[in-house]
């Protein structure tokens, strides 16, 4: 292991080199005027990035033999986990990473994209499948999974959304007490620190002051602005999803500040960074939770740093937060899970329980492409060519480089009942002023084969375009994660067919067709947008834009939209699928609880970066109940 001063040197020189290739970039190109700051903007991007990465809490070297809890995932749900838990005095708390540390170049909101090429990135991938994933590399789709301190909260989108209060209310009636909208309500508040000046003035549903910044992108292109006025057009209400109600257009809410990614990590473990009983170990990956077989009690976990195997214990409990990947294999490895899976793999089941099942997520469509007939969307040769832009960023963090991966606008829509105020969203179009051609290595980390690229898309490269994802909010096809093997280094199978369940798929052909109506309003015919209506390779022996073809556009091009929860899921006894309690705890072991995605009994109509990180506080208050100490 490098020490921590050593990490200090290399992360400084990292984002040194960084900066300097983007300079170099800038003046290889025609905009290589000294006047325009550049140098002085840099300059700036590196001491900001030097000062972040001071606030992040070192990698702990000297590790106590014993805590009160140790948490397994930094992630959006752990990393507000340990914050509530150490901030007990009398507690000593342990959180375990696997991944490295976060890097302030992973906060350039544009860039989104690219740092899921990289070692931060689990690289996941769904089984090959003859019906989903058609259009993608060797048929599978790739599940994007955060490896680094921050979780996924530091390669997402960055989209802000909690979900409908239907959704948590249904988590209450399936068994779940103390899950309704208005038990959960109070944590989202708890958290959130809204920016937005005429939606911070709603108390009921908005606070301020907590650790997760909210706003609106300080950039929208034209042809974003164009999207909510054709939603309006279309007759949609423009709406604060995150309000009262939630069905309307909008402009994206986003968890940034200053024009960066605000993630799990700065929001939550930043500002704990000096508490003395708090300890955080980073690139260790943990193997194995440590269980008495008879007593069935958890003692503490087995973990591996450089190759060097260590354990730790723990005096009062494991908490896994690493995910809804993770968690399962974690548990599955520990003897935890199906006693048939587990004996074909030769693991001795301390807890017969259906850890792994009841995978999910919201499948959207990519690569629905509508070309405009003048400059209104976001261009990667643009932002590298126009020196202004850049300066912007490294000076001010304003301009195209803080959008939020490109993308701006977001709308929610009940496709049984679209004209209520009211509605209970099952549709969501999420907005970006770009395309998969934007950017020529764009489609690999979506996971799109390069032959289908070459032969449909590549030929759009230098287009000004936009397109939109819609994404299915109430799926009905569930999948499954199993063991490849006892190994904990071999990424698990996932299995999923999004559209197992026909309705899936008819969510998306409607999504679909909304959106051509969308293209033919006047908002965006005043830019000449018109749909892209080269067929798919796999799609051409069907009427172009029939709702046949549609659907098989959708079975090429549709992914998980990475929300993937469900796999440890909250129930009551009585529920044969159930893994935990509804104070999270692993049935029939004691001193062991998930606290993640994983648990969700059906996964909310939100993108869940934020859901997770309520899952964190409102864990942690049930902790503290169950431990006698007071809480909200």
């Amino acid at each position: 292991m490098y020490k921590t001063q050593g990490n200090k040197i290399m992360e400084r020189w990292t984002l040194l080199l960084i900066s300097i290739c983007i300079l170099n970039i800038c003046q290889s190109t025609s905009m290589n005027n000294r006047n325009w700051g550049i140098t002085e903007g840099v300059l700036k991007f590196i001491r900001d990035g030097s000062y972040y990465f001071d606030q992040e809490p070192p990698d702990t070297q000297q590790l106590l033999p014993e805590y009160d809890f140790i948490i397994v995932g930094a992630g959006s749900a752990g990393c507000a986990l340990a914050n509530r838990l150490s901030a007990i005095s009398g507690w000593k708390v342990l959180l375990i990473e696997a991944g490295r540390q976060e890097n302030y170049a992973m906060d350039i909101p544009v860039l989104a994209n690219l740092f899921q090429f990289s070692e931060v990135n689990w690289k996941y991938k769904t089984e090959p499948s003859d019906n989903v994933c058609l259009g993608m590399t060797n048929r599978q789709c790739s599940y994007l999974r955060g490896k680094v301190v921050g979780g996924s909260s530091v390669i997402n989108f960055m989209i802000y959304t909690r979900g409908n209060r239907r959704d948590y209310d249904n988590w209450e009636k399936l068994g779940n007490p103390g899950w309704g909208f208005k038990d959960v309500l109070p944590y989202f508040l708890q958290i959130e620190d809204m920016n937005i000046p005429e939606l911070a003035g709603d108390k009921r549903y908005h606070s301020t002051g907590g650790e997760v910044t909210i706003n609106y992108n300080s950039y929208r292109t034209p042809v974003g602005e164009a999207f909510v006025a054709g939603g309006r057009e279309l007759g949609h209400r423009i709406v604060d999803y995150n309000g009262e109600t939630q069905t309307g257009f909008s402009f994206l809410q986003t968890t940034t500040r200053n024009g960066t990614r605000w993630s799990a990590s700065r929001a939550f473990l930043h500002p704990i960074r000096n508490r003395k009983n708090f300890h955080l170990k980073k690139n260790s990956l943990v193997t194995k939770i440590l269980i008495d077989p008879v007593t069935k009690s958890a003692y503490g976990v087995e973990f591996i740093n450089n190759n060097k195997k260590y354990v730790v214990r723990t005096k009062r409990e494991v908490i896994l937060s690493a995910g809804a990947v993770n968690s399962p294999q974690v548990l599955m490895l520990s003897g935890i899970g199906p006693r048939k899976h587990l004996q074909d793999k030769g693991i001795s089941v301390i807890q017969d329980l259906k850890v792994g099942y009841n995978l999910m997520d919201h499948p959207g469509t990519l690569g629905l492409t509508f070309i405009l007939n003048q400059t209104a969307t976001l261009l990667f040769d643009d932002l590298l060519n126009d020196g202004k832009h850049l300066v912007d960023y490294l000076s001010r963090h304003e301009g195209p480089f803080s959008v939020a991966a490109g993308c701006e606008g977001i709308a929610l829509i009940d496709t049984e009942n679209p004209s209520s105020i009211d509605g209970d969203p099952d549709l969501e179009l999420l907005f970006f002023g770009t395309s998969i051609s934007v950017e020529k290595t764009l489609h690999k980390s979506l996971g799109i084969s390069d032959s289908l690229y070459e032969s449909v898309y590549k030929q759009y490269e230098e287009a000004y375009a936009w397109t939109a994802v819609p994404l299915t909010l109430k799926p009905k096809s569930r999948g499954r994660i199993l063991l490849k093997s006892t190994n904990p280094s071999h990424k698990p199978l996932i299995y999923h067919d999004f559209f197992e369940h026909p309705e899936d798929l008819e969510t998306q052909v409607v999504g679909i067709k909304t959106l051509l109506r969308l293209s033919d309003t006047k908002a965006l015919q005043t830019y000449g947008s018109r749909i892209f209506d080269e067929p798919l390779p796999g799609c051409k022996h069907l009427p172009f834009g029939s709702d046949s073809y549609w659907a098989c556009f959708a079975r090429n091009l549709a992914t998980g939209i990475w929300h993937l929860s469900g796999t440890c899921k909250m129930g009551p006894i009585s529920d044969p699928d159930a893994v935990v309690d509804s104070r999270l705890r692993v049935y029939g072991v004691k001193g062991l609880r998930v606290i993640d995605a994983s648990i969700m009994s059906v996964v909310p109509a939100a993108h869940t970066n934020y859901p997770a990180m309520m899952l964190g506080v409102k864990g942690a208050d049930i902790i503290k109940s169950d431990w006698g100490v007071l809480t909200m």
